[in-house]
């Protein structure tokens, strides 16, 4: 089992919520946001099904466990380019279904895999500690072979359109696309959302390992071009960490892909649901989003 020493791009004490907090959020608490991050003054942005198609989904893995996802389309026979939506570390809860929606609306659609419910659904999970120790246990090899099953799953649709395949992803999920656009040659882009990087500068052998393989030892493997959204006052991702990347894929000639950094955002900043959501920034990377999605999926 991989051992996840803090969440991806953040520390526990970014997410910590006091019991006064807590007993303040009333119903936000029970629509199934992710219990550990909600913030009491959230507005999430709430996606309408209305024109679309959504399912809870499942279908086999690699290793023969029954993954669940939710999906969400437009409405009708299609064909719909299709976009992998991988989420932070509290798994499948309504804010990354309402990404689904978003992504439904704009012509896409969007499958969002299970990777921690092997384990335990970390979203009703208040203790870091053991959504940690959850998160910990999707390893890398698991987690690919789950983009390979969603991947056949959806390719066995009638509705998907023939071509690449888009994949986005936010916080563990940002890592996540980085590695996958290594690895699958289906995928026409991916877009980060502040994933991390590289490993802490002061990390141990055994953190280093834990988090292999890192983004910027696959500049040279990747597939497709994937756009990075990153936040300049992450303090989980120090932006040493972001030129590193930035110079490793200058060094592999990666140049249809780049990374744009947020000068005065935090880790998290697309999250509506927590206090780090900076609406310009987040509404700017889901325009940058779309533009590239729209270029090399839709065209």
């Amino acid at each position: 089992m991989t051992i996840l020493i803090r969440p991806e791009g953040q520390t526990a004490d970014d997410l910590k919520l006091s019991r006064r907090a807590v007993g303040a959020l009333g119903g936000l608490l029970f629509s199934g946001y992710a219990v550990a991050a909600l913030a009491k003054e959230a507005k999430p942005i709430t996606t309408d099904s209305a024109g679309l198609v959504t399912a809870e989904v499942r279908y086999p893995a690699p290793d023969g466990f029954d993954l669940p996802a939710y999906v969400a389309r437009p409405a009708g026979d299609g064909p719909f380019p299709v976009v992998i939506v991988v989420s932070e570390i509290f798994g499948v809860h309504d804010y990354i279904k309402d990404v689904c929606r978003r992504l439904a609306k704009a012509g896409y659609a969007a499958v969002a895999p299970a990777f921690f419910v092997r384990v335990e659904d970390p979203a009703p999970l208040s203790d870091m500690g053991r959504i940690m120790q959850i998160v910990g246990a999707a390893d890398y090899e698991q987690v690919m072979g789950d983009i390979a099953a969603t991947l056949d799953w959806t390719s066995q649709q009638l509705w998907p359109r023939d071509g690449k395949v888009g994949i986005t992803g936010f916080c563990w999920g940002g890592k996540v696309v980085w590695q996958a656009a290594a690895r699958f040659a289906v995928l026409g882009a991916g877009v980060a959302w502040y994933g991390r990087l590289a490993p802490a500068p002061d990390a141990t052998p055994v953190q280093i390992a834990s988090g292999q393989l890192w983004p910027v030892d696959l500049a040279d493997d990747l597939k497709a071009p994937v756009l990075g959204l990153y936040g300049g006052q992450d303090q989980g991702i120090p932006q040493a960490s972001v030129d590193q990347m930035r110079q490793a894929l200058t060094r592999a000639g990666q140049t249809h892909s780049e990374i744009v950094v947020y000068p005065d955002a935090p880790h998290g900043f697309h999250a509506d649901y927590r206090a780090s959501y900076v609406e310009p920034d987040a509404q700017d990377g889901w325009r940058r989003m779309l533009a590239i999605f729209d270029r090399t999926l839709k065209a």
